[in-house]
């Protein structure tokens, strides 16, 4: 059973718990639309074609870069209800916290929200700060857009499964039909 935090039950993360997703490394991330809508345009011919939330999610993935520190872009998609992304930390130092959460009050409150808080430039930040961009700019154009609540990911240990997350993502519109995200409007 899930445990309780503020009295409330909470899912436990998807992320593994033994990585400091703040720690160097390349990652393997999926994030989809709410109810898998297709948001982001359609596929035709084997090609991705943008509607204006998809050019939104492309343009603002590819800011990323601007917006966090060592970080290299790998390779990325688009698809109609989900994106797939490479992101690659490289140099980074582990900070405590995001927040000065980690200022222990008397009672020790503090301490807790300190170590569920998450850690500056760790996948969780970029990928909540994407997001946040995305909804925050389709709204502002007047378009009903969201997220599912969570993202996936996976750390890409090798050249080889780098080589084949990479093929995977670039070769996504394509088999598009056989995708585990497809579903026909």
């Amino acid at each position: 059973m899930s445990e309780k935090f503020q009295n409330k039950y909470r899912i436990p993360s998807a992320r593994a718990a033994w990585w400091d997703y703040s720690a160097d490394g390349i990652y393997f991330i999926t994030i989809c639309t709410q109810n898998r809508e297709h948001y982001f345009g359609e596929i035709i011919k084997g090609k991705m074609q943008l509607s204006n939330i998809g050019v939104l999610a492309d343009v603002l993935w590819h800011e990323i870069k601007h917006h966090a520190r060592n970080i290299e872009l790998g390779a990325f998609v688009v698809m109609p209800n989900h994106i797939h992304g490479i992101l690659i930390l490289n140099g980074n130092t582990p900070v405590e916290t995001l927040h000065a959460t980690s200022l222990q009050n008397a009672n020790g409150k503090n301490e807790q929200m300190s170590m569920i808080s998450p850690k500056q430039n760790s996948i969780s930040t970029i990928i909540r700060s994407y997001k946040s961009a995305v909804v925050k700019h389709a709204h502002r154009l007047g378009c009903d857009f969201a997220w599912q609540s969570r993202f996936y990911d996976n750390i890409i240990r090798n050249q080889q499964s780098y080589n084949n997350v990479s093929n995977y993502i670039v070769n996504n519109p394509v088999n598009w039909q056989s995708d585990n995200f497809f579903q026909s409007l």
